[in-house]
């Protein structure tokens, strides 16, 4: 598989302004990251270029792509100003980072000897100085399947990826789609689906554990109690107008992060397009 090819904003959009974190306390900048999965990019063009334009995010992270590399549409966001760096699969899985700026290192997959398919399910790059990592971990299909101890086993690889490449006493921030509803109210009855491989008592420990590395749940820091959700699955046609969604969706962040951060959003308008994605966008600000 061949990853992290790159789309180069050009020149004339690379001298637009832009506000970027700045590790460095005091610096009185400001970073704004998305994170996003488009459950085929191709089909959200509509709703995320749009977005991108309204919004000007300095970092968006996708995920469930379902593109090749060499299909991958960087036309449609050629009058954008960002670098693109993706890795993706057809009909399934797929990751991409779109920055203001150039990263200064970029990396995708575990990369640590074992299954490489793994590489469209993760991705890392470092801008000033922060790692940012975007992950689509798997959702398991059933308790009984093979996909799903893969999933429990998908976490314990990514807390030691975390230990291996970056520290919880530093900045860092891990969004994606996560696949997990960490707690009863982040989902609709969940007395109902206490057996859903995205609920199950295991997956919810396989999270936290991974989480209790060092990060923290910048939605849940914000809001300790209210019930808002990131996903409402449409081969349920009622689910939205129901309000019968997960929260699956996080962004999680170093404590040494958390403080700078702002606000949170969940932008259910993403979800409420013309043909959308099962999810919506989630989204942070960020200033020192």
């Amino acid at each position: 598989m061949t990853c992290g090819r790159k789309g180069h904003i050009s020149e004339q959009m690379a001298r637009q302004p832009f506000t970027i974190l700045s590790p460095s306390p005091g610096a009185g900048t400001t970073m704004k990251i998305a994170t996003y999965n488009v459950n085929s990019l191709r089909k959200r063009i509509d709703i995320l270029h749009p977005w991108l334009r309204r919004h000007k995010p300095d970092v968006m992270c996708l995920q469930e792509t379902k593109v090749q590399d060499h299909d991958f549409p960087l036309e449609a966001f050629a009058d954008l100003p960002y670098v693109i760096n993706y890795c993706g699969q057809k009909s399934y899985n797929g990751v991409a980072i779109l920055s203001r700026v150039e990263p200064e290192e970029v990396a995708f997959g575990f990369q640590d000897g074992e299954d490489q398919e793994d590489s469209a399910r993760l991705a890392r790059v470092v801008i000033q100085g922060i790692p940012i990592i975007n992950t689509y971990i798997p959702q398991g299909f059933a308790l009984d399947s093979p996909k799903y101890a893969y999933k429990l086993e998908w976490f314990c690889r990514l807390k030691r990826y975390f230990s291996r490449n970056i520290s919880a006493d530093k900045p860092a921030i891990w969004c994606g789609d996560m696949n997990v509803a960490p707690e009863p109210v982040d989902v609709h009855h969940p007395e109902k689906h206490v057996k859903h491989v995205c609920f199950h008592e295991d997956a919810r420990r396989a999270y936290q554990n991974t989480v209790s590395w060092g990060f923290v749940d910048v939605f849940r820091h914000h809001y300790p109690r209210r019930q808002q959700f990131t996903f409402w699955d449409y081969r349920r046609p009622d689910a939205l107008e129901a309000n019968r969604g997960w929260r699956i969706d996080h962004m999680m962040v170093t404590p040494s992060l958390l403080t700078h951060s702002q606000t949170i959003t969940v932008d259910v308008n993403a979800r409420k397009a013309e043909q959308p994605s099962d999810h919506t966008i989630l989204w942070a600000d960020f200033s020192v």
